[in-house]
């Protein structure tokens, strides 16, 4: 073995020598001299050699020899990192050749329909398995990945209890289509699209169910899934019993508390009165509405959420029918008040097998069922706004009357036609957020079934070929029930009503049949397969507002009710084939071939094949590096594909004229009675594919017989036909935007990923991991339009203007950039509102002088993990770091009026204002929010979690094993970005839910 850092043993090796002989010294000792090898005949330096059942040890030196006191028929047991363990019985004079671990290199990874050995893997293929001990709170599956892998962007929604998340492999492909990965659990392809009250569909799987993660980057490895992998493919493989393993239970728990990291600095209420006594002097009018309280808004709508999750599994063998069932339970509690969510799930696998192991089988179950209740995240806003002058609650009469105790902004209301209640709410002021919490009751059920069986025959005439069928679904549905309280103050109605139904399931069935032979050279392996996907979804809702009667504290009569039914469904049918040949164990090469068709596009474009290439060279294998006895692995890798997207985010038949119900408010007088009509929608018959062509060449390296592994990956990937909503003419269409393929998208990037153990003796132990992305995106086609100017409007509106959106697409530049205007700035370096650069030199800043700056997606993201293990306990952390993301400050240009108008409004209301916005000090007019002042560098370096952990064994003298932990997760941020936090999935800063800092206590055990 070729260790190069370990030198510091030859200097404390005598010393530890000394030690043990001391300690160990009896008439039943001996002095054992060894030497440790490999197969080779080479010295493994490092190796640890340990007397069973005691602390005696030592490390071999840079001949691979040692030397130790032992009592005579004890046994030693040598261990190192790649290799097999070896115990031998002691004696005086001991040789030990240790072999190669063929668990690690014959260690397979799951690739579609299949599985490759990773050495001989031609694909940009990540796998990576849950780290137990450093992994933070995980309630959701992609909690996990977050920083492991290179090139994975995962962005939760902020944090919102059982929240989603958006996730991005190598950048977006598409502008208006869907850019998740497709996400295939135990062979089931998801259709990544959640049910009313589960808008994540990865809450489904429970994450201590999960055993592995694999993430198909380039098209070489995921064209073998066509249509679905535009955007990468995740392949979760759930934990399964193992043969002849006696039955294990394991528990898995912890109680986490949840507080608010930081808050928006607003004036508090002797500031803001001291504020608008300056502002209003003279003016009692306005003066005289100010309170006499010194309320905290923000500390009014948050909370300490105290959490929990819980998982028990028992797994083991019956005969030849491997086992685990799992039970687990979440209940996460929200900083945010009222919001919680609370999750049961259950999973079951058998895997039975038949006739000498030719007939296997593989039977997977999960069930989840979950309760939400929202909160309203506009509370988020309207505690930065509110007058903290002003009371959470009211003791008079019109507050208890007509607003459940809470203090609101109220005007006169005689135009309600009831002469006892004279008061109602100003419906322009800002709420009490406190009350919007309180008195919005928005509650959602959902449950979800996967459900496969995998049968696998391998021929009794022919044990080199297996015909593979899988078969499964999902179930899913889901419900929501709003109910705004009559004293609610934030809807049009004095008390509303909501109901929304979902359902859906996804069959599927593939089968592929096999044929995989190794000869004395070479291997080959073959695969042909058919694949059917029936995709369906129904739903119902409705709603009503209620009118006062002559009691307002109750529902009157129901106002404006409005219901719909809807179903729609989609098909996917496919071919596809795979080749996979080895020579001389050296060159490998791989083809692959899909051909999809869907219900989606018409005939003429239903069907797109998409075929891939890719090349393998072990370079460690040639005869020039063979004999390099550091490098332990050195393969090139190139690839080629084309894949397809077809989950175009509009609807199922966006080619065929369909007619749809009018708007609600919409309907047409006949006979005295209103009906709805239906109207047709815009369509397109000539909509096609987008298809997506990627470049890969990777090389992955090890050193020091796996001490050291890695990846270094350069890709460009250019997705052709964009589909998008765009303008056309009046009367070509039955409405004017429709969705269209316009153009082309451009990413290229570079990945690199090293894992590494710098340390490595008896009693510590040092993990590292370290990856790094870089990733540029550009449009560089938009066929709808022509001439310097044109731009694809996107993205969410802004607090300010009239409906206004600041982001574009526009050709040269990254989708979704930043659309504004060039901001001047005073000889202090302040911005000056409403002065902008004369860009194009007309003379006038108009339209024409916007220009694109920045965007949303970063540029790089790297991830650091490292764990260290000494003796019975272990430290480890996670940190993630995001260069040059930029976010419209929304927060700070929607609350950017600090004048006279600004603070009091004329309809009789004050609103509070961000510290920042005071050093601003705009008058709140003109189009000041097109600034590219606003548009603000949110790189950061986060913290995920650190972890300490202390495992123990034969705990009470049972058999009884596991580990208790505390983790501090989201422990700090380091930006120089003005808002609350600069992870922003949208690049709009509006109303986030504060991702809180979590302490965690967890207990492990096994028994």
């Amino acid at each position: 073995m070729k260790q190069v850092n370990l030198r510091i043993f030859q200097t404390i090796l005598p010393l530890l020598v000394g030690l043990f002989l001391s300690l160990g010294a009896s008439a039943q000792q001996i002095t054992v001299k060894g030497h440790v090898k490999d197969a080779s005949g080479e010295p493994v330096i490092g190796a640890n050699v340990v007397v069973k059942g005691t602390t005696t040890g030592v490390i071999t030196d840079f001949d691979g020899n040692f030397t130790l006191t032992a009592s005579q028929g004890s046994t030693l047991s040598i261990t190192f990192v790649g290799y097999q363990p070896v115990e031998v019985k002691v004696a005086a004079s001991v040789v030990v050749t240790l072999t190669d671990d063929t668990q690690l290199l014959d260690a397979v990874v799951v690739i579609g329909y299949g599985s490759v050995k990773k050495n001989d893997a031609t694909g940009s293929v990540v796998a990576i398995k849950p780290d137990p001990m450093n992994k933070g709170l995980v309630t959701n599956a992609q909690d996990m990945l977050a920083g492991k892998v290179a090139g994975v962007s995962v962005i939760s929604d902020g944090g919102t209890p059982g929240g989603g998340a958006q996730i991005r492999i190598r950048g977006g492909s598409s502008l208006s289509a869907s850019n998740d990965p497709l996400i295939v659990i135990d062979g089931l392809a998801m259709d990544n699209e959640g049910v009313q009250g589960l808008a994540n569909p990865l809450s489904m799987v429970n994450p201590s169910d999960i055993e592995t993660f694999t993430v198909l980057k380039d098209a070489s490895a995921t064209a073998i899934y066509g249509s679905r992998a535009s955007n990468g493919v995740i392949i979760i493989t759930t934990k399964k019993g193992t043969a002849g393993k006696k039955p294990t239970v394991t528990y898995d728990g912890n109680v986490s508390i949840n507080t608010v990291r930081n808050t928006i600095e607003v004036m508090d209420g002797d500031e803001f009165r001291a504020y608008a006594n300056k502002l209003y002097e003279g003016r009692d009018d306005v003066l005289s509405k100010l309170g006499t309280a010194n309320t905290d808004w923000q500390d009014a709508i948050y909370r300490t959420g105290v959490s929990t999750d819980q998982n028990v599994s028992v797994s083991g063998a019956l005969k030849q029918m491997p086992y685990r069932v799992s039970l687990g339970y979440t209940n996460q509690n929200g900083i945010l008040k009222t919001s919680n969510f609370e999750r049961y799930t259950a999973s079951i696998s058998l895997a039975p097998s038949f006739l000498d192991d030719h007939l296997k089988f593989n039977l997977n179950g999960k069930f989840m069922y979950a309760k939400n209740r929202y909160a309203d995240g506009g509370a988020v806003g309207s505690a930065v706004a509110m007058d903290p002058t002003q009371p959470i609650y009211s003791d008079g009469e019109t507050y208890q009357k007509y607003f459940g105790g809470f203090f609101q902004w109220d005007v006169d209301a005689k135009s309600i036609g009831d002469p006892s209640w004279t008061r109602t709410k100003n419906s322009l002021a800002v709420q009490n957020p406190l009350a919007m919490l309180e008195l919005k009751d928005d509650r959602a059920k959902s449950h979800s079934f996967i459900g496969n069986a995998e049968i696998d025959y391998k021929f009794h005439f022919l044990p080199d070929m297996r015909f593979h069928v899988n078969m499964g679904g999902d179930w899913s549905g889901g419900s929501q029930t709003t109910v705004n309280s009559p004293y609610s103050f934030g809807n049009n109605y004095y008390g509303y009503y909501g109901y929304k139904e979902q359902g859906k399931y996804n069959l599927s069935l593939n089968s592929y049949l096999q044929y995989a032979k190794d000869f004395s050279s070479q291997m080959i392996d073959v695969m042909g397969g058919y694949e059917w996907q029936h995709f369906y979804r129904d739903g119902n809702e409705e709603r009503y507002g209620t009118t006062p009667d002559t009691n307002p504290t109750t529902a009157g009569e129901k106002t404006d009710a409005y219901s719909k039914e809807w179903k729609t469904e989609s098909y996917l049918v496919s071919f596809f084939g795979r080749v996979n040949y080895s020579l001389l164990n050296k060159y490998l090469f791989t083809a692959t071939v899909r051909y999809d068709g869907t219900s989606r596009f018409s005939e003429d474009n239903r069907w797109g094949l998409f075929p891939s290439l890719a090349l393998g060279w072990k370079l460690k294998e040639e005869g020039f590096l063979k004999g390099v006895e550091a490098l332990s692995e050195l393969k090139l890798r190139l690839g080629y594909g084309v894949t397809g997207q077809q989950n175009i985010n509009m609807g199922d038949y966006i080619y065929i004229p369909v007619y749809s119900t009018n708007i609600r408010g919409a309907y047409y007088p006949l006979g005295g009675e209103y009906y709805s009509l239906y109207r047709p929608d815009a369509y397109n018959k000539d909509l096609k594919w987008e298809e997506t062509t990627t470049w890969n060449a990777g090389l992955d390296f090890g050193f020091l017989n796996g001490r050291i592994t890695g990846s270094v990956d350069g890709y460009f990937r250019r997705t052709d036909d964009l589909i998008n909503v765009v303008d056309i003419p009046a009367g070509t269409n039955f409405k004017n935007r429709v969705a269209s393929n316009i153009g082309s998208l451009e990413n290229k990037g570079v990945e690199f990923i090293i894992n590494t153990k710098p340390i490595v003796s008896r009693d510590f132990s040092w993990d590292l991991g370290f990856n790094v992305a870089y990733n540029e995106n550009k449009i560089t086609k938009l066929t709808m339009g022509s001439g310097e100017g044109y731009y694809v409007e996107t993205g969410d509106k802004i607090s300010r203007g009239n409906n206004t959106k600041i982001q574009a697409h526009v050709v040269g530049y990254p989708a979704n950039s930043f659309y504004v205007y060039q901001q001047v700035y005073d000889k202090e370096g302040k911005p000056i509102e409403n002065l902008f650069v004369d860009r194009n030199g007309d003379g006038k800043v108009n339209e024409s002088d916007r220009y694109l700056y920045k965007k949303p997606a970063a540029d790089v993201l790297m991830g650091l993990t490292s764990r260290f293990n000494y003796k019975n306990w272990d430290l480890g952390f996670s940190l993630r770091a995001s260069l040059n993301n930029y976010i419209y400050n929304d927060v700070l240009s929607g609350n950017a009026d600090v004048s006279e108008t600004g603070i009091w409004a004329t309809s009789g209301f004050f609103t509070n204002r961000p510290v920042k916005n005071l050093e601003l000090n705009y008058s709140g007019k003109g189009d000041y929010y097109f600034s590219d002042y606003f548009v603000q560098n949110a790189s950061f370096l986060r913290c995920d979690n650190i972890t300490l952990g202390y495992s123990f064994k034969n705990l009470f003298g049972a058999n009884l094993r596991g580990r208790a932990f505390l983790t501090a997760q989201n422990v700090f941020v380091i930006s120089g970005y003005d808002g609350l936090d600069p992870e922003n999935n949208k690049g709009i800063d509006r109303d986030l839910y504060p991702r809180p800092f979590v302490g965690i206590f967890g207990l492990n055990l096994t028994f």
